[in-house]
């Protein structure tokens, strides 16, 4: 039982998912900054889609430390985001670091999917 005003012990399965977005989050702010040294060559979609995941899994974890009521919900745009960023940075194959990124944003999409399914 908690005392009255403090937040219950956070489950193993929703720190994992938090550490797996800013993770995520990380991966995504480097592989812009790796998009901008490129140039010309960044497509303007890949952009998008880094953008979108990167601010989606960091707002993800915010709720998840705050025990939002809206965390569950948040988690499932949060894998829908980095479904679609993984998607954007796979249009890259020979590019390591996209490969990386792709890989970060699979493992935060299937974390945050389980816990958009789990009782926070």
């Amino acid at each position: 039982m908690t005392q009255p005003g403090t937040m219950p012990a956070m489950s193993r399965e929703m720190q994992d998912c938090l550490e797996a977005c800013m993770a995520c989050h990380n991966m995504c702010e480097e592989t812009m900054n790796s998009c901008m040294q490129m140039g010309g060559q960044a497509q303007m979609q890949v952009m998008r889609a880094l953008m979108d995941c990167s601010e989606t899994t960091r707002m993800c974890a915010d709720m998840m430390m705050r025990r939002s009521p809206m965390a569950a919900e948040m988690c499932g745009l949060c894998a829908r985001a980095c479904d679609m960023c993984a998607e954007a940075c796979m249009s890259m194959p020979d590019d390591q670091q996209m490969m990386r990124c792709a890989d970060a944003c699979r493992r935060c999409a299937d974390m945050c999917r389980a816990m958009a399914g789990a009782t926070m």
